[in-house]
């Protein structure tokens, strides 16, 4: 995927640099596997759409087919998705609700499993909005979505949750000035015709950032290709503004780390992402790179773990008592979760 198109992934490149070591699937089940993995990683359209390519390119009819059966698919599906997406954005800002739309659109083409919001308002308004204009269901929230004061709604006739994430930011909600940026600096963005408030390139990474390195530790395959993208084509991206930023919610070694996987892991699969030199020398390590096991691409856990003390000593010394107060509430949750996961097969109710 990295290889099929040009440098942000705006339109497919001409041609793959070199042959393609890996063997095309031979047959449905082998399509039906990789398409799985490819929805997984949220890349389903950008990737399947270089994998017809080659298809075409060698004669696999058959494989071209299942392709563009898939992708006339995912696309009824992302647009069914947006057409929601707008009305639920529109509705919760006619009634008072400023709202931003984090993560679900960094992906465009594809789009997330489920719709994410940001908004300043109060939970109760939210709430309210939501059952009464929408008709929505509350989903059962767990111990985590009651500290980060995220809520989760079912839609009727919309199969993706909307979840909203209400004042705060980061798995223990510690994230209050650095969440507020989210609003006050958002810009906006085109999908379908339709204009979405989102969040400002510097806000996209920071995001990105408290979500992977200091809440699930893996990254999908989206994220190496959205923040490449990011990188490369938005020369709106302020190094200098994206550290202050970071600073302010005591996570910049950890976006300095976010930066340099996703560098390393675009250089190694055909990609190019150029970071300045202050991002890469206060990093965790240069080093730095993921692995791909269980389906994804996994943060080891030692530089995490030392990234989350730095994160807590740090709130400590500018005394943010927010976070000094819910971060210590993540390791006895992290191992509830994976206590629950052993037992049970699923950290439902926790995580």
């Amino acid at each position: 995927m990295f290889r099929g198109y040009v440098r942000d992934f705006s339109a497919p490149a001409a041609s793959l640099d070199g042959p393609i070591a890996e063997p095309l699937p031979s047959n449905e089940q082998e399509f039906q596997q990789l398409a799985k993995l490819a929805d997984a990683h949220h890349v389903t359209v950008r990737a399947l759409r270089v994998l017809s390519k080659l298809a075409n390119e060698g004669g696999h009819w058959h494989l071209e087919e299942w392709c563009e059966a898939a992708l006339v698919e995912e696309q009824t599906r992302i647009t069914h998705a947006v057409e929601w997406l707008h009305a639920i954005v529109r509705c919760l800002g006619d009634s008072g609700c400023p709202v931003c739309v984090i993560k679900s659109l960094d992906h465009w083409p594809d789009l997330g499993s489920d719709l994410d919001l940001y908004t300043t308002c109060t939970a109760e308004h939210v709430v309210r909005v939501m059952r009464q204009k929408l008709q929505a269901q509350v989903e059962g929230r767990s111990w985590g979505d009651k500290l980060a004061n995220k809520w989760n709604f079912r839609v009727p006739g919309l199969p993706e949750l909307v979840e909203i994430h209400v004042r705060y930011l980061g798995q223990t909600g510690e994230q209050e000035s650095m969440a507020r940026r989210v609003i006050e600096r958002s810009v906006t963005k085109t999908a379908n015709e339709h204009t979405f408030p989102v969040p400002a390139v510097e806000e996209r990474v920071l995001i990105s950032t408290l979500q992977r390195m200091y809440r699930h530790f893996y990254f999908r395959l989206c994220d190496m290709a959205d923040m490449a993208a990011l990188i490369n084509s938005a020369t709106t991206l302020d190094f200098t503004e994206l550290r202050r930023a970071a600073e302010l919610g005591n996570i910049w070694p950890g976006v300095a780390s976010f930066l340099v996987i996703v560098a390393e892991y675009a250089g190694r699969y055909g990609g190019h992402v150029e970071l300045p030199s202050e991002v890469i020398e206060t990093a965790y390590s240069r080093e730095l790179r993921v692995q791909f096991r269980n389906s994804f691409l996994r943060v080891p856990i030692g530089p995490a773990a030392a990234l989350y003390s730095s994160q807590l000593f740090t709130a400590s010394r500018h005394r943010d008592m927010r976070a000094v107060t819910r971060l210590p509430l993540l390791p006895p949750l992290a191992v509830s979760a994976l206590l629950a996961y052993r037992f049970t097969g699923s950290d439902k109710g926790i995580w």
